[in-house]
């Protein structure tokens, strides 16, 4: 499917990326959410805590909501979209990540940009004790690299599953990551690795023999990071490998579910790389819409109801 047309005009202020990044990541607020959690017991051993919000009467419709890096399921951008939805007719489960919820998991491995395995058991787990006809998929950042992994690599996709939005997409891992180490994004990065790094020490409690200190102290970069933990930790050679093997680009060609795409021309935390409009041009199911502004995961939206929120609902309800 070709290129879909924009029409996400913000303000003036708005049209500066890093000023809608922040905006979204720091200081837009969501409130009237209702949130209930349920632990999943996963097969390994580990647990995922779900967050739902559900609407007042019953539903067949669900919208499953995947965090970005180090986020979980009450940031604004998870909650915002969680009550639109919730308005509108649609249930939500938000997903934290494996130590995203605010308890440790239970194993030394955690989650990663292509831990596809997580979101399977989640929805295998959906499908087997609730009874939704209609399940959609909504990711942000990492979470929409997670889910078009998923729905590319998945040799049979749930009927259940009728479509999918990926908001400020990293699809190429290496690529996203050579921007977060530029000068510009050096504040962003800091804030991940700090993130990061205090997971890791609470994670070295668990597993000193292996995590030591070196290994910590020697963690300068976010490649850093996923060279010393993140590839070790979940069977990679090294964060090249890891980039290269979760990278949701090389498998967009073998998406049958409709899925839209949206990245910012003005997201700073995405190369050239990570705009696939061949993948695009070439799958009818795939669609890719890539507006002038938005920064990172902002699209600022009248009423704080952000475009991505307002484009999902419409893409959802037309698939």
């Amino acid at each position: 499917m070709p290129l879909v047309s924009s029409s996400y005009k913000p303000p003036f202020f708005f049209r500066n990326g890093h000023i809608s990044t922040i905006y979204a990541g720091l200081i837009r607020k969501v409130t009237g959410v209702v949130q209930k959690r349920k632990r999943l017991e996963l097969s390994d051993g580990d647990f995922l805590d779900l967050d739902w919000s559900l609407t007042k009467t019953p539903t067949q419709k669900l919208a499953i909501l995947l965090h970005g890096l180090e986020g979980d399921a009450q940031r604004p951008y998870i909650t915002g979209s969680a009550k639109l939805f919730n308005k509108h007719g649609f249930d939500t489960c938000a997903i934290n990540y494996r130590g995203c919820s605010g308890e440790p998991n239970i194993l030394y491995k955690s989650y990663h940009s292509g831990a596809t395995e997580d979101l399977s058991e989640v929805l295998n787990h959906i499908i087997r004790t609730k009874d939704y006809s209609e399940i959609y998929l909504k990711g942000f950042s990492l979470g929409g690299n997670l889910l078009l992994k998923y729905l590319g690599e998945t040799n049979q996709v749930p009927t259940e599953i009728k479509a999918a939005v990926a908001v400020s997409v990293p699809c190429n891992l290496h690529s996203s990551c050579e921007q977060l180490l530029t000068s510009r994004n050096i504040l962003y990065a800091k804030r991940f690795k700090k993130h990061l790094l205090a997971k890791l020490r609470q994670k070295q409690h668990l597993f000193p023999e292996l995590i030591p200190d070196v290994d910590i102290k020697a963690i300068e970069t976010l490649k850093d990071f996923d060279d010393i933990y993140t590839s070790r930790a979940h069977g990679f050679k090294d964060a090249l490998d890891y980039y290269r093997k979760c990278s949701s680009l090389q498998v967009l060609s073998n998406i049958t579910v409709p899925s839209l795409i949206i990245n910012a021309k003005d997201d700073s935390f995405l190369g050239a790389e990570c705009y696939p409009y061949l993948e695009a041009e070439n799958n009818p199911n795939l669609y890719l819409e890539v507006p002038k502004y938005g920064g990172h995961v902002g699209f600022w939206g009248k009423n704080n109801i952000t475009y991505t929120e307002r484009r999902a609902f419409e893409f959802f309800t037309s698939n």
